[in-house]
């Protein structure tokens, strides 16, 4: 029997995966939607997301971001984060800490993240620091 595999991805990893369904990251989401692992998400990483989606740069309609959300959060399992949350290494942004809490808190496999400062953080307590290829690498070689 195969262990359910539980990711963390960062706001830039799912926001590829949505936006860009034909690179690497759209086989994250075709992986997701098939169950070959389950994204985690906390209230705060969750939030990171829908005021992504609304950045003007992305030029989505309030409808677009609602039916990008519908293609993700289905497939996630909500984490309550502790308080206080899971000590950190030392992090340059700041803007990264929801997602090693996530990661820490939850216990998570794997964080996915194209994000230097959090790839440079490796390894982290047992959960692999991944880029969208490594982690499309990691579930070829599961299957």
């Amino acid at each position: 029997m195969r262990k359910e595999l539980r990711w963390v991805l960062d706001t830039n990893a799912v926001l590829s995966a949505l936006i860009r369904p034909g690179g690497v990251s759209g086989r994250l989401r075709l992986a997701w939607q098939a169950g070959l692992f389950t994204p985690l998400v906390s209230r705060a990483t969750a939030s990171e997301l829908i005021r992504v989606l609304a950045y003007p740069k992305f030029k989505l309609k309030h409808a677009e971001q609602h039916e990008l959300l519908a293609d993700y959060l289905p497939w996630t399992q909500v984490v309550r984060i502790p308080d206080p949350p899971p000590a950190t290494p030392a992090c340059r942004d700041p803007h990264d800490l929801p997602f090693l809490h996530l990661a820490l808190g939850a216990k998570a496999d794997a964080l996915v993240t194209g994000d230097d400062d959090l790839l440079s953080l490796a390894p982290l307590r047992g959960i692999a620091l991944l880029t969208p290829a490594q982690a499309i690498e990691a579930l070829e070689q599961a299957s």
